[in-house]
């Protein structure tokens, strides 16, 4: 398959190259830092981001709705939201 933009330059403003599904874990890191996460069922999101010292919560996400932030950790504890995913 051909790709008109495999010679543009990447930057965090440009399309997500990769995707892959969340399981919240207190200690594993994801395996790559995001973009965004995208949730596909409602509730709350408890993670570090990338440069973080602590963890932080975002309340009441809606169902389709995205997290703009580069997130290392989704974690279990906190996490209520379901079918995420994140995109790098």
């Amino acid at each position: 398959m051909s790709d008109e933009f495999q010679n543009s330059a990447k930057s965090i403003l440009a399309p997500s190259e990769n995707a892959f599904a969340v399981s919240p874990n207190d200690s594993d890191a994801l395996p790559g830092v995001s973009k965004y996460l995208y949730v596909g069922g409602a509730g709350r999101v408890t993670l570090r981001t990338k440069d973080g010292e602590a963890d932080v919560t975002f309340e009441n996400v809606p169902a389709g709705g995205y997290i703009y932030v580069r997130a290392s950790h989704v974690r279990a504890s906190g996490t209520t939201a379901t079918d995420i995913v994140a995109c790098a």
